[in-house]
């Protein structure tokens, strides 16, 4: 099934978007503690990226590509990629970073929050990383309703600026238009929470550090995509970057930053639950997951 849906969402990429294939799953949803806080991996779908040289690797070809994925015994010619969001509860409120791909496309996001527990008006705030089809496809319902009803939807005020730009995001921005409030990368957005400015891979594309009783744990959203060809070639040019050398630089940089400090993270794209660390290697990083 070729996703026309993530096709219209960003024309900067959209000849990369157009190549990825959603792939049905089935829902799934892992908490643990973060402090004070419950904290919930939830699956959505799988975007199978093919290697042709589109999207990964894409100043160095599906040959090299093929090279390094042969090196740990995975597919080479697709690289499949999770589409997960996390969900805070703190006291007084219930926190969706991220609302997949959607229902339109058969995103399972609503069944795994039934599987944690949660009725999707009991969601307060939805915290977007940016806004690509694969990230904010589920705010709305198959019929374009609002899918988190009472909830505030908050972004950066440069994504806001961005995708409201865009033609193709029309629909989709009119519906959420009186409930989104922006803000300046780098402050506080709800109790615990503080935006990460992670500008590259679009324009206002942020992180979220979540932190609880001295326990901390940072969203990553779309800095890394592959757990094993960003992490081990973070210079190689990613097709779903808008700044091909802003979203390399902004790779590099925050994943050193992340290995130095030994940062707990959640990478919605690696497979799921999507939760561990990045840890430095010889030549570049590994993924760690959470056992």
């Amino acid at each position: 099934m070729k996703s026309r849906f993530l096709f219209v969402v960003s024309a900067g990429v959209a000849s990369a978007i157009a190549v990825a294939a959603p792939v049905p799953v089935g829902p799934a949803a892992k908490s643990f503690r973060l402090g004070a806080f419950r904290v919930t991996a939830l699956r959505d779908m799988v975007n199978a990226v093919p290697n042709d040289g589109s999207v990964f690797g894409k100043d160095v070809g599906p040959a090299a590509v093929k090279t390094l994925l042969d090196a740990d015994h995975l597919d080479d010619t697709t690289l499949q990629l999770g589409v997960d969001a996390l969900l805070v509860q703190e006291p007084g409120r219930t926190i969706l970073i991220d609302t997949g791909l959607g229902p339109k496309v058969g995103g399972a996001l609503p069944r795994s929050l039934a599987l944690a527990g949660i009725d999707p008006a009991a969601v307060t705030d939805v915290l977007i990383t940016h806004s690509h089809g694969d990230h904010v496809g589920g705010l709305v319902t198959a019929t374009g309703a609002l899918a988190f009803p009472n909830a505030t939807i908050r972004l950066s005020a440069t994504e806001w600026a961005w995708m409201q730009g865009k033609p193709s995001n029309a629909e989709l921005a009119a519906a959420i238009a009186f409930k989104v409030r922006t803000f300046s990368p780098g402050g506080v957005v709800a109790p615990g929470i503080r935006s990460v400015p992670l500008a590259g891979h679009t324009p206002g594309h942020v992180g979220y550090q979540i932190k609880s009783e001295g326990q901390r744990l940072i969203d990553i959203g779309d800095v890394a995509h592959s757990a094993v060809v960003s992490l081990e070639k973070p210079a190689w040019i990613n097709g779903y970057d808008t700044d091909a050398t802003g979203g390399r630089v902004r790779r590099e940089t925050t994943l050193a930053m992340l290995a130095a400090h030994g940062d707990h993270v959640f990478a919605p794209h690696f497979p799921f639950p999507g939760t561990g660390k990045i840890v430095k290697t010889a030549s570049g990083y590994a993924w760690q997951p959470d056992r």
